[in-house]
């Protein structure tokens, strides 16, 4: 049977998903609330749909119809999950060939444990309102899973990072800082490895929830000392968390320190390309892919450092 994905959001993460396996006869569909980015989408091998995370057109039905894989990756608002609120209940109905579903989430639902070490099994103690909001859409889509019979994976994802996005196009642009809070780490995944944990679990048809993040928490004063060793340029001076100029948004993020367990996610069968932020940024500074296309490489997966 010919797989058919179909992927609601279909950005950095997913664009490198769609990439990462050219080479297979799938045909992939997705959303953008972009016409701009509808360029982008085709080059990368998917079908560009637009969805104004409301209703849904009927290109976009027809689409569903067809889809035996679905990807989520839109961030959930107070009203929901907007997938969920605009398909109102209907989502088996219209997709009828659905075997498999990945909501894409992130390990902010865990909140704060004080720098211990979470799995999956841990309690979600969410800080933030959009935290608050993820631990609902999970729900949600568990539910989903759990009424219809379609395997349903969560993924929790940690800092995403990849060609473009990353300390050394920080540290080119200016934009590189080196903030010091005593004790705080955060885990991190570059986005190949986003890519080969959703194939990994969609060829097997598993659900279940798993963290999809590297082997190693560290400061992230240290991802940029680094990134500037290999670069062989001076690195931005440390600067106290205390007195930092912040947005109300980055720091909340350093108001969550934890270290997030990659052991089931492995347990499925899944191999890192890049286990921790010193193989990635070598390699990436090693074969240049660091520097991406301005948005992101869509040959080699991507998003945020």
């Amino acid at each position: 049977m010919t797989s058919r994905f179909f992927i609601f959001g279909a950005g950095y993460s997913a664009r490198a998903f769609a990439g990462a396996r050219a080479d297979r006869p799938v045909g992939f569909a997705g959303t953008t609330r972009s016409h701009e980015k509808a360029d982008a989408l085709a080059r990368a091998g998917i079908e560009p749909l637009h969805f104004n995370g409301k209703t849904l057109s009927p290109d976009l039905v027809a689409a569903l119809k067809e889809t035996t894989h679905l990807v989520v990756s839109i961030a959930p608002d107070e009203g929901g999950d907007p997938v969920l609120a605009a398909t109102a209940g209907r989502l088996a109905g219209l997709a009828p060939k659905l075997r498999w579903l990945g909501y894409l989430s992130t390990v902010g639902v865990y909140g704060d444990h004080g720098g211990d070490w979470v799995d999956e099994t841990s309690e979600c103690r969410p800080v933030s309102g959009r935290s608050r909001q993820r631990v609902r859409a999970e729900r949600a889509w568990l539910d989903f899973g759990q009424e219809t019979g379609v395997a349903t994976a969560l993924l929790r994802l940690s800092g995403i990072y990849g060609p473009g996005r990353n300390a050394f196009v920080n540290l080119r642009n200016g934009t590189a800082k080196r903030l010091v809070k005593p004790g705080q780490v955060f885990n991190r995944i570059h986005v190949a490895d986003i890519a080969g944990a959703l194939w990994r679990l969609a060829d097997d048809g598993q659900g279940g929830v798993f963290n999809v993040t590297d082997d190693l928490p560290a400061p992230p004063q240290d991802v940029v000392a680094h990134a500037a060793a290999l670069m062989n340029v001076e690195a931005p001076p440390e600067i106290p968390f205390a007195s930092a100029q912040l947005s109300p948004m980055a720091r909340s993020f350093y108001g969550e320190n934890k270290r997030v367990s990659n052991a089931a996610i492995k347990a499925a069968g899944y191999r890192f390309r890049y286990p921790d932020y010193r193989a990635a940024l070598d390699g990436m500074w090693a074969d240049g892919s660091w520097a991406g296309d301005g948005e992101g490489d869509a040959r080699s997966p991507i998003k945020r450092f």
